[in-house]
């Protein structure tokens, strides 16, 4: 079964301070398998205050814009899209069909981007039409019936009229948990849901890793925990979106993957080395992004979060620099073992999740290895002297926290082949250990 109504879609976008979308250009449909091709508009090249949507990938010229070798659509573009969970809760909405059949569905991207809602990540959103836009934003649902909608997309039964309403909002978010948007007053939060295939609180356990990495000193987006309908939810807070008196004010921000100049399919070839390259020369305030950007990696190490996919880091655009968006998205995984790898590699071909690893890399990120070691044993230190109170601050069960202790947080592979100096990381670590 295929779906593939759409053969083109027109982009607009919140210019930097404006509280209301203009049209930048068109979004068309060739060949097979499709491709995406993106043009400017005539009106957005004669404005004063237009900006490329990113550069280098679409610079602010006239007519039909190549994309970068193995892509398939502008993956500034394919940034705006919904990822797994988004989809699913648009072929739910859409076709109201049960479990496996959804997997018999098949959207186009141009469908995609035109059925989800319009308050995406980011300053775009797509439209059928150049010159009129209507927001594709339902009621602010209670968290309820966001909870009650996203647990029949999980179980594969159709939506109700009102609970595809309640989710659709947030259909356009990236990943593949349960989750949606919510607006309260001055701010917007992205409402993370637990998954019915939970094998511990993984909404409690992103909390604890995000407030641990917050009190390190890393610039990380606001969140909270919060109960309804007996079940835990986690509230981040949106770093793109100002309120004001007009409306609200949306920041362009771009992915890793994006910078990298890579899609899904060429995702494995992302490094913290090549991210830090760029840094160095095109972002804000390069060393000091540089030292975040090496805190990050050091404290994604030290609390098991092997997710770090380039969609996992992210960057503002405001038409000429970039500047490095809070982190997100820090959440312990699984592991069955001691070995642990990361979504990234750290440096070469070398993506072990060991700060062995990043101190290695140091000079990637301007740091000298003394202050990279630094920056590990400080973080080591706050996970140890906090983990106590921020896990109660949640109230995690002794069992998630004798799952979590020593296993997520501070496994002994990530020290385990420190030499030399760094070698005093190993012991503050197995101290740490030894005291939670």
């Amino acid at each position: 079964m295929s779906s593939n109504t759409y053969d083109e879609a027109f982009v607009w976008i919140w210019l930097p301070g404006k509280t209301e979308p203009v049209v930048a250009g068109r979004l068309h449909a060739i060949g097979s398998p499709l491709t995406l091709i993106f043009n400017y508009g005539k009106s957005y090249l004669e404005r004063n205050d237009a900006i490329p949507i990113y550069l280098p990938e679409l610079p602010l010229r006239a007519g039909e814009l190549p994309l970068p070798g193995g892509l398939t659509m502008p993956s500034s573009i394919r940034d705006a899209a919904p990822d797994a969970w988004g989809r699913r809760v648009i072929l739910n909405r859409k076709f109201g069909v049960k479990g496996a059949r959804l997997d018999e569905i098949e959207l186009s991207e141009l469908a995609f981007l035109l059925e989800s809602g319009s308050d995406r990540i980011g300053a775009l959103d797509f439209q059928l039409s150049p010159t009129d836009y209507v927001a594709r934003s339902p009621k602010n649902a209670s968290l309820e019936e966001l909870i009650q909608a996203a647990e029949r997309v999980e179980k594969g039964i159709p939506l109700t009229p009102e609970l595809a309403q309640a989710l659709h909002h947030g259909s356009s978010i990236g990943g593949a948990r349960p989750k949606a948007m919510i607006e309260d007053g001055d701010a917007k939060f992205v409402a993370k849901f637990s998954a019915s295939n939970d094998l511990y609180s993984v909404v409690k356990a992103e909390f604890i890793a995000m407030r641990l990495a917050k009190l390190a000193g890393l610039n990380v987006a606001e969140v909270s925990v919060t109960n309804a309908s007996g079940k835990h939810v986690l509230l981040i807070e949106r770093f793109d979106r100002q309120r004001a008196n007009t409306g609200w004010k949306r920041k362009l921000m771009v992915s890793a993957l994006t910078i990298l100049s890579l899609d899904e399919m060429m995702a494995r070839y992302a490094s913290y080395q090549d991210l830090a390259e760029i840094i160095r020369h095109r972002f804000t305030d390069p060393k000091d992004t540089l030292r975040e950007l090496y805190g990050r990696l050091t404290f994604n190490i030290l609390s098991g979060n092997t997710d770090d996919h380039a969609r996992n880091h992210a960057a503002f655009w405001d038409g000429e620099t970039l500047t490095l968006a809070p982190a997100y998205d820090i959440c312990p995984q699984g592991r069955a073992g001691q070995e642990a790898s990361q979504a990234m590699n750290i440096s070469g071909d070398n993506n072990m999740s060991r700060i062995s690893a990043c101190i290695s890399a140091a000079h990637h990120f301007l740091l000298s290895e003394e202050e990279a070691t630094e920056i590990a044993a400080h973080q080591i230190r706050i996970i140890a002297e906090h983990w106590d109170q921020v896990c109660k601050e949640v109230a995690l069960s002794k069992v998630d926290r004798n799952l979590h202790w020593g296993r997520q947080f501070l496994n002994p592979f990530a020290f385990d082949d420190l030499e030399g100096e760094a070698g005093a990381l190993r012991k503050l670590a197995d101290e740490a250990r030894g005291r939670g």
